[in-house]
């Protein structure tokens, strides 16, 4: 697999950057961090912003729909950009290109919070719905997702904690530019890191 890596990355000198993790992980966060830091980013705004995520959303349309889509080549127009993905779509993506993939985590207690307040907020919760099995089934896909992970040859990762990046916004984008190998503005995307925006945080 190591060799198939490096003829993956040999053969495609612009890799696509990729912005991952569960829901409500702080993957918007992270593509304001990249868009601040001289990334271009690949979206088309299609969700606006709202008070769940007041800076906007940074998602790509057709991103949502990998798994009906027969003809994924337009994924090759992103090499050199940074586009979100959800985890659940990561196994979607075209085995054709080298993704550098910055996955988002998040405490999971944290994470069932914020998503039952942002479904109640539009009148989707369900008010019977199991925190404990959420967690679960969170826990269950991240094992299996970055099990996969470690197996694919297209895929270079680096896993970023949410609490961190709010807590020492430049010592984690000193790690993201060695990480991604490019000349970022740290001081622009540390400057983008807004502590108030953490709520649902765990005691």
């Amino acid at each position: 697999m190591a060799s198939q890596k490096s003829f993956l990355k040999k053969n495609l000198s612009q890799p696509i950057i990729v912005v991952s993790g569960l829901p409500r992980s702080g993957t918007s966060m992270m593509m304001q961090m990249l868009e601040a830091g001289g990334i271009e980013i690949f979206s088309d705004h299609w969700r606006e912003a709202d008070e769940d995520n007041p800076k906007g959303y940074y998602e790509f349309e057709r991103v949502q729909e990998l798994d009906k889509q027969a003809n994924k080549s337009w994924i090759g127009e992103v090499r050199g950009k940074a586009v979100k993905v959800v985890s659940q779509l990561l196994r979607e993506l075209p085995q054709t290109y080298f993704y550098k993939l910055i996955f988002m985590n998040r405490e999971l207690g944290e994470v069932v919070a914020s998503q039952k307040k942002m479904l109640g907020r539009r009148g989707n919760a369900d008010n019977e719905s199991n925190d404990e099995k959420l967690r679960y089934l969170f826990e269950k896909h991240l094992h299996e997702i970055k099990y996969w992970l470690g197996q694919q040859a297209g895929f270079e990762v680096i896993e970023v904690e949410y609490g961190k990046v709010l807590n020492d916004s430049t010592g984690q984008s000193v790690r993201l530019r060695t990480f991604l190998e490019t000349n970022l503005n740290l001081e622009k995307m540390a400057g983008v890191v807004d502590e108030k925006f953490y709520r649902n945080r765990s005691l």
